[in-house]
């Protein structure tokens, strides 16, 4: 495969075709995407474009129908049922729930990577509670899911899918449930982590304004089938700041991406 050494991500002329009964159902077409080591990149466009099905070709829930996915320049081994223990580890998934088990404690809930992959050890105990700690949430780590808030659960959500040090984030929809004020709260605080750590992240959204803020890379999508229409590189400075979203370059993105995906109703996607 042709590819910069710190190519982290590669998608090669990948096609996903889904057979039902009474027919074929092409949800990804030929799609192509590099994604360097340590970078922000985001994925966009309307309902049943494929970008949730991208998420689940990279991670092994769904094979893809043909062409090629790479992780560190290493083919995935889509022939097999699972992915390695190895690929696996380098990769955290936050989801738009998050799904915490409520009978554990945010800690416990947080922890519970490190005990499936067989790495609970007191230094990965102790680096749980940092990032614990990094999101505000050291007061509320012996407090039962049902006790606290939507967004401290989205908090504990995101720290709990980096608690075993993943080199990648995916992140599907992760905010698109939690009011304006607070996704962009969690937008900014991811981007520190994000800072911090240096990790890798792919960001599914429907929303053109937290994708121009959030990434230095946008992929932009169509349906029937899903397709990639356009890649748009974002040149705001960084560090990123909500101050941005006034910019008159900030606009410049926002109406040249909401007019590739097309005649979108902005009320509903902000």
């Amino acid at each position: 495969m042709p590819a910069s050494k710190t190519t982290k991500i590669a998608f090669e002329n990948v096609t996903k075709v889904f057979q039902t009964r009474s027919q074929e159902i092409v949800a990804v077409k030929d799609y192509s995407m590099r994604v360097e080591a340590g970078d922000f990149v985001s994925i966009i466009g309307p309902s049943g474009c494929g970008k949730s099905t991208l998420i689940r070709m990279l991670d092994g829930i769904i094979q893809p129908s043909s062409g090629e996915l790479y992780i560190d320049g290493e083919l995935v081994n889509t022939s097999a049922k699972r992915l390695s223990r190895q690929t696996l580890r380098k990769m955290g998934f936050i989801f738009q729930q998050p799904n915490m088990l409520p009978w554990y404690t945010i800690r416990q809930n947080v922890m519970l990577p490190l005990k499936i992959l067989g790495i609970d050890h007191e230094e990965e105990r102790n680096y749980a509670d940092s990032l614990i700690e990094m999101v505000g949430l050291t007061e509320y780590a012996n407090a039962y899911p049902l006790e606290i808030s939507g967004g401290m659960l989205q908090r504990a959500g995101v720290v709990r899918a980096m608690v075993h040090k993943p080199e990648i984030l995916l992140m599907d929809e992760p905010f698109g449930a939690l009011d304006e004020m607070m996704r962009e709260q969690l937008n900014m605080e991811l981007l520190s982590i994000w800072r911090q750590l240096g990790i890798t992240i792919i960001f599914i959204t429907h929303n053109v304004e937290e994708a121009i803020l959030l990434s230095s890379r946008i992929y932009v999508m169509g349906t029937q089938p899903g397709r990639l229409v356009e890649i748009v590189d974002i040149g705001l400075s960084r560090p990123r700041s909500l101050s941005m979203i006034t910019e008159g370059r900030f606009a410049d993105y926002e109406m040249r991406l909401t007019s590739l995906i097309g005649e979108l109703d902005l009320r509903n996607i902000k």
